[in-house]
């Protein structure tokens, strides 16, 4: 049952009041971080802060729009014709994102712009020579 403030006392004198008994009664002591800092506090939230929380509590995730996902796959395709264990598979993971690149610049995707071209594949390859010394 909630009380109500008296008559003729002050509010800022009634809540500290309320609080004191609540404190005294223990019903703040199973709240969470009793005595801890609240998660987060250290770090600058940014914007929409509370979407990106509520995101991580419930284990959600974002798709990318359609742009940013294929400048992702680039990337991880570059890596992976780095890392490839022949010249042919550096050919083939190349050639197969550029095709990629190729129509996404031709019919468009939706989101920010791609700003995305090509590789080389032939500078790619001799990257690839190069780190490996071979010639």
């Amino acid at each position: 049952m909630t009380e109500r403030k008296p008559p003729g006392m002050p509010y800022e004198s009634w809540i500290d009041r309320q609080i004191r008994e609540a404190e005294a009664r223990g019903e703040f002591d199973d709240l969470p971080g009793k005595g801890k800092p609240l998660p987060g506090l250290d770090r600058d939230p940014g914007e929409l802060w509370w979407v990106k929380q509520k995101v991580e509590s419930e284990g959600l995730s974002m798709p990318l729009p359609p742009t940013l996902a294929l400048r992702k796959d680039a990337e991880q395709a570059l890596a992976e014709a780095r890392g490839a264990r022949t010249e042919a598979e550096v050919r083939r993971v190349i050639e197969d994102i550029n095709g990629r690149i190729r129509k996404a610049i031709r019919t468009g995707l939706s989101g920010p712009p791609l700003n995305l071209m090509p590789y080389d594949v032939d500078e790619i390859v001799s990257e690839w020579r190069r780190a490996r010394g071979v010639t």
